[in-house]
């Protein structure tokens, strides 16, 4: 008797939460936006450009400051080469690989520095994009708010009608909280 009176009892509550489920999923609503057209337009963008420029440039004249010391090591080695004892040679070749080893560290340690600059500098500002995308979300009661694109460039959203264009790209309204 208890199961003929459980199952029509799960049976309703089952159905109340379906109802709740499919009405949660009717009141969703999802904007997107283009960070990255609001990262090109951000003020702070231009500063970060030229200090990375600048970084790059101290680095790529470091390295071309070791590479022609290399060259001009390996081009007295190579005049020399054959008035000098084996031993001398020998250990001259050593120095010329060591040289060359530590080029190449210099060379990948630049690009990680540049990376780690380009974090830092960059950091602040995609979370002050954070900051307003949440606000304008959560000002029109969004739900869920999508990106356009990748970090590669591949296209997440691959067809948006004009409607939902106009009603929920949210990137206007994001540059507008960040003042550009």
């Amino acid at each position: 008797m208890k199961k003929y009176i459980l199952l029509p009892l799960l049976l309703m509550v089952f159905a109340l939460v379906q109802t709740e489920n499919l009405q949660a999923q009717s009141d969703m609503k999802i904007g997107y936006v283009e960070p990255m057209v609001i990262l090109e337009r951000m003020p702070e963008m231009a500063s970060i450009e030229r200090r990375l420029q600048n970084f790059m440039e101290r680095k790529n004249r470091e390295i071309a400051s070791k590479e022609m010391e290399l060259a001009q090591r390996l081009e007295d080695f190579q005049r020399r080469r054959s008035v000098i004892s084996a031993e001398a040679r020998e250990r001259e070749e050593e120095s010329l690989t060591r040289m060359q080893v530590e080029l190449q560290q210099l060379q990948g340690n630049a690009q990680q520095e540049l990376q780690q600059q380009q974090i830092e500098l960059i950091s602040p500002v995609i979370e002050k994009i954070q900051v307003a995308i949440d606000t304008v979300a959560e000002e029109m009661g969004l739900t869920y708010v999508l990106n356009t694109m990748t970090n590669n460039g591949d296209f997440i959203i691959l067809y948006v009608s004009e409607e939902v264009r106009r009603n929920f790209n949210i990137t206007e309204r994001v540059m507008a909280k960040l003042d550009i």
